[in-house]
C-alpha cells in the first residue's frame, strides 16, 4: 500500500464488500421476512428463536461471514483512502493522468458505492426497528449515491473527454478489458439508486431512484458495448496482455448488477405505479436464466484462457504479484449473488425445482463451492500483498 501504489488496490476493499453481500443472500432467500423486502434484525431474531439447532448454527456462520468481510471492507477502504491521498501528491500520479491507466481511478467510486450497500446491510441486521424509519433513510441513500455518481462522472469525463477530442495512439496497446471499469462503476451506482426505487413506498422517492438507476445503467451499457468493441479490436490484433486475464471476467459482475437493477426497477414500477404481481414468472425465469447462462460462458472462457496463460499458478499460487489479480474476486462474488436470484426467482418461483429439495441443495452447494473458492483466492492475495 506504500510502494508503487495503484488505485486498483481499491478492488482489495471491493471484494470483501461484495462477499458481505454474498453471505447476506443466505438470509435474504432462506429466512422468512414477510412484509419486508429484505431480512432485518427483527425478522432474523424471530426466526432464530423458533429455528432448530442446525438452522441456528448456519445463521451464526453466515453472521460471522458478514461481520468479518464487512470489517475487512471498511478497514481496507480506510487504508486505501489514506494511501491514495499520499499517492495524489506523487510524481507517479501526475504521470498517470492523461494515460489509459487513468481509468483505474474509477475503482474508487466503484468501491464507495459498495460501501453504501454494506452499511445498509449492517444497519438492517444490527439496528432493531430500523425498518420503521427506513423511509427517512432512503432519501439519504439517494443523496449518498448521487454524491458518488458525481464523483464518478468527474473522474470519467476528465479522462474521456480529452480522449474523445484528441484520441490516444496508446489505445493500440490496450490489450485487455480493464477500460470496462467505468461500466462497472456506473452500474454499481445504478443498482444502488434502484434499491430505493424498488423498496420505497413514497412515489417521489421511488421515481427519483428509478430515474437515476436508468441513467447510470444506460451509461454503463453504452460504455460496455463501446469499450468491448475497442478492447476486442486491439486484442484481436495483438493478443491479450498476459497479466490481464482477470479483465475477461469483468463482464460477470457487470451482468449481475444489470440484472439486479432490472429486477429492482420492475418491482418499484409495479409497487408504486401499477397494479398486479411484481414477480411475473416468465420475466423472472428469462432474466435470471439468460444472465446466469452468459456469466457461465464468460466464466468458462476466461478460466480456460487464464489456465492457458498459467495465470493462477503464477499470480495466485506463485511468486508473481500484480494488483489487478484482485479482479478475480468480484466475478466469483457476483456469480454467487446472482446465482441465488436464479435459484429462487428463476427456478423455485416458477416451480421448476422445490425449495429445500435435492435439486435445490445441489444448486446451493455449487454456489457455496464457488464462494469458498473465491474466499480462498482473496485470502491468498491478501497474504501476498500483506493485507
Amino acid at each position: 500500500m506504500k510502494e508503487n501504489y495503484s488505485p486498483v488496490f481499491f478492488l482489495a476493499a471491493l471484494g470483501p464488500g461484495g462477499m458481505t453481500v454474498a453471505f447476506f443472500m443466505y438470509y435474504m432467500f432462506m429466512t422468512p421476512h414477510k412484509g419486508y423486502p429484505l431480512p432485518t434484525f427483527d425478522t432474523l431474531m424471530a426466526y432464530f428463536n423458533k429455528a432448530g439447532i442446525y438452522q441456528k448454527v448456519a445463521m451464526v456462520i453466515v453472521l460471522i461471514g458478514i461481520i468479518y468481510f464487512a470489517y475487512k471492507h471498511i478497514s481496507l477502504l480506510i487504508k486505501n483512502i489514506i494511501a491514495y491521498n499520499h499517492f495524489k501528491k506523487t510524481e507517479a500520479f501526475q504521470k498517470m493522468k492523461g494515460t489509459l491507466a487513468e481509468i483505474t481511478l474509477m475503482a474508487i467510486p466503484l468501491t464507495y458505492a459498495m460501501t453504501i450497500n454494506v452499511l445498509f446491510i449492517l444497519g438492517a441486521l444490527f439496528v432493531p426497528g430500523l425498518w420503521n424509519i427506513v423511509e427517512y433513510l432512503f432519501p439519504l441513500a439517494l443523496l449518498g449515491f448521487f454524491a458518488v455518481g458525481i464523483y464518478a462522472g468527474k473522474i470519467f469525463f476528465e479522462y474521456f473527454i480529452p480522449f474523445f477530442i484528441h484520441g490516444n495512439p496508446a489505445w493500440e496497446d490496450n490489450r485487455s478489458f480493464v477500460q470496462l471499469l467505468s461500466s462497472f462503476a456506473f452500474v454499481m451506482i445504478g443498482v444502488g439508486f434502484a434499491a430505493a426505487g424498488a423498496m420505497s413506498h413514497i412515489k417521489a422517492v421511488s421515481a427519483i431512484g428509478i430515474f437515476f438507476a436508468m441513467m447510470f445503467i444506460g451509461a454503463a451499457m453504452v460504455l460496455l458495448l463501446l469499450k468491448f468493441i475497442l478492447g476486442f479490436h486491439t486484442i484481436a490484433k495483438k493478443g491479450l496482455t498476459p497479466n490481464a486475464g482477470p479483465s475477461l471476467w469483468i463482464f460477470i459482475p457487470i451482468l449481475t448488477l444489470i440484472g439486479i437493477t432490472v429486477f429492482r426497477i420492475k418491482f418499484g414500477l409495479t409497487h408504486n405505479f401499477a397494479e398486479g404481481d411484481a414477480s411475473v414468472k416468465e420475466f423472472t425465469y428469462v432474466l435470471t436464466a439468460s444472465i446466469v447462462a452468459l456469466e457461465s460462458l464468460v466464466g468458462i472462457f476466461g478460466y480456460l484462457v487464464m489456465k492457458r496463460l498459467n495465470y493462477f499458478e503464477e499470480f495466485v499460487d506463485g511468486d508473481k504479484k500484480d494488483v489487478s489479480s484482485y479482479a478475480l474476486v468480484c466475478p466469483g462474488v457476483a456469480y454467487v449473488v446472482f446465482g441465488f436470484f436464479f435459484v429462487h426467482w428463476g427456478l423455485v418461483h416458477n416451480g421448476i425445482i422445490a425449495k429445500y429439495g435435492i435439486a435445490y441443495w445441489v444448486f446451493i452447494a455449487f454456489l457455496a463451492y464457488i464462494q469458498i473458492k473465491t474466499i480462498i483466492v482473496m485470502l491468498k492475495l491478501n497474504k501476498k500483498f500483506g493485507l
